[in-house]
């Protein structure tokens, strides 16, 4: 690699820190310029190629460039179909609905709607709020400790995580949060199977009691499996359990699948492990065939809100629209479902090896394609559960171990100690077992250099 090409990389990182926000965050853990990109692979400017298992933070559920999207985008281009259209009818916006539709359990098919919002997945989760609170007239919100909704004032206000909403003003008001199942950090400290049990006999206590100091809830949003929290999955009993609570109170249930959606997790809606039916489904990412798309999809009953009650200019993409349709179609027609199944099978099969191999990887756990990985400081003391406490550090160190061998992925979790696994729902079996081989490796160097220090409190 020649001196020259070195330094046309290193100056677009120079112009790219010169000039973009403060709030950027990949680029300082991942510092590439990505000139190309196929399937799980992106190539940087100095033609190294890297496995990318962030793949859009979940966004292309393909990969990179799939034929089948980009001949979709093409083919519109070529009908000078509008690129923007509100939320005008067009023919491909009718398929597009049409197809989403099809896709749902029996119960909604055809005693559902849907809100087409802006092109973030925090856009659609205001709107789900938006609805709800016409529908029940209720106050408060019920959200979950680790779960994650977006960077918007009113979906942050929604999320666990603090360092994000620590010294803004004037979050949404009336959220108030209540235990996720999180098996190996109880939030009760009993663990042995009881987490689950205990969270939902605590909400159930919680929405009958009447001294609980929460207003009239109007409606309950939970990831089925937490995203940035840490790919931690919710026990499926307990989303039984939750939606049966709910049920009885008819206090909406909304399910964000945001990240979780079209595939993710091995059935085109992560709710559909559980067998049940949310009454109001947030999508984003991967239904946009890798461009922004965001909607609401919701029981019929709920859509008494008046027009206008949620807008958007870029509300009627239809470019997304094309691609989010043939993507959706290729998932549906190629056993892409089947699929992850059976990788993500192989990755918790060799990350459950590794487990046993090293003390530091405290727990690896997840549903389909999105696996999570908790590294633990062996030198801190153990909680409770007999738990090591998370190790952030650790974390990154494999993170930039990683990204050094050719591997990119994410951390997330509690102190950011748990790499986070998010490969494009083709991943081949070869595929598979070549970035487990880059982590293992990766383990093992960041395991064995000299200084990786604690993490703090």
């Amino acid at each position: 690699m020649s001196a020259k090409v070195r330094n046309v990389q290193n100056e677009y990182l120079r112009r790219q820190e010169a000039k973009e926000s403060n709030a950027r965050t990949y680029p300082r853990h991942f510092p590439l310029v990505i000139s190309s990109a196929k399937g799980i692979t992106v190539t940087d400017t100095e033609g190294r190629t890297y496995y990318d298992c962030l793949a859009g933070a979940g966004t292309l559920a393909l990969g990179h460039n799939h034929e089948v999207a980009l001949e979709a985008i093409r083919s519109a281009l070529e009908r000078q179909i509008p690129l923007h259209t509100l939320d005008l009818a067009t023919p491909l916006k009718v398929d597009f609905m049409e197809e989403v539709f099809s896709l749902l359990p029996e119960e909604l098919k055809d005693r559902s709607k849907i809100q087409f919002c802006g092109p973030t997945g925090a856009d659609a989760v205001e709107a789900a709020i938006k609805l709800v609170k016409h529908a029940t007239k209720g106050k408060s919100v019920l959200a979950f400790h680790g779960g994650y909704h977006g960077s918007t004032q009113a979906a942050m206000a929604l999320s666990g995580n603090l360092d994000k909403k620590q010294h803004l003003q004037s979050l949404l008001p009336d959220v108030h949060f209540l235990p996720f199942p999180y098996e190996y950090r109880c939030p009760f400290g009993m663990g042995g199977g009881m987490t689950a049990k205990l969270s939902a006999r605590y909400i159930e206590n919680l929405l009958d009691d009447c001294e609980s100091g929460i207003a009239a809830p109007c409606g309950v949003i939970v990831e089925t499996v937490q995203g940035e929290g840490g790919a931690i999955p919710a026990d499926l009993e307990w989303l039984r359990e939750l939606r049966r609570i709910t049920a009885e109170r008819n206090l909406p249930l909304i399910i964000d699948e945001v990240q979780t959606g079209i595939g993710r997790t091995g059935r085109m809606f992560s709710f559909e492990h559980a067998g049940i039916v949310p009454d109001v489904i947030v999508c984003s990412k991967a239904i946009g065939g890798g461009l922004p798309m965001s909607l609401v999809i919701y029981k019929e009953e709920l859509d008494v809100w008046q027009p206008g009650a949620h807008t958007g200019t870029f509300r009627g993409n239809q470019l997304a629209m094309a691609a989010g349709l043939a993507t959706l179609r290729y998932i549906r027609e190629h056993d892409v479902l089947l699929n992850v199944q059976k990788r993500g099978e192989q990755f918790m099969a060799r990350l459950g090896t590794l487990k046993e191999k090293y003390a530091a990887i405290g727990d690896v756990r997840g549903r389909g394609l999105m696996i999570g990985v908790e590294m633990v400081d062996t030198a801190g003391p153990k909680d409770r559960l007999g738990h090591y406490p998370p190790h952030g550090e650790l974390a990154a160190a494999i993170q930039r171990s990683c990204f050094q061998n050719g591997l990119i992925v994410e951390v997330g979790g509690r102190r950011s100690a748990v790499i986070r696994f998010l490969p494009p729902l083709t991943i081949t079996e070869r595929e598979t077992e070549e970035v487990l081989d880059i982590f293992e490796r990766s383990v093992a160097e960041a395991l064995a250099s000299a200084d990786v220090a604690s993490a703090p409190c």
